[in-house]
């Protein structure tokens, strides 16, 4: 069974950094995408960043600049560098992994499925002004 768990989210001020963190059992990191998403209180859930087997990423147009993905696939480990936090990245921010061609493809469009993907339980940033 596929097992997903953030960690790193918490409070910071508008300018500052955090790092996420997901870990996941019983999943192989290196045969699909994975990625971030998170939902804002009232709002959808949307797609942050993602990362493809091959390495390549895509990220949303309101954090590319500013959000790293990566993973570390030997550690079966995603992350998610978060630099120059504004108030508007309030939100719990999800792990999301492919489960196969369609799902990658989906995945990797940013796009949020939730019977496509497996998903973590998300973890809570909240930016202060």
């Amino acid at each position: 069974q596929v097992q997903l768990v953030e960690s790193g989210g918490g409070s910071v001020q508008a300018g500052g950094s955090l790092r996420l963190s997901c870990v996941a059992s019983g999943y192989t990191y290196s045969s699909y995408c994975m990625g971030w998403f998170r939902q804002a209180p009232g709002k959808g859930r949307e797609g942050v960043a993602a990362i493809a087997s091959d390495g390549s990423t895509n990220y949303a147009d309101s954090v590319k600049g500013r959000f790293t993905i990566s993973k570390d696939n030997a550690k079966n480990t995603l992350y998610l560098q978060m630099n120059s936090l504004k108030p508007e990245d309030t939100a719990m921010y999800y792990c999301a992994a492919s489960k196969g061609p369609v799902s990658d493809y989906v995945l990797l469009s940013l796009r949020a499925q939730p019977g496509l993907h497996y998903w973590g339980q998300g973890t809570l940033i909240t930016v202060s002004s």
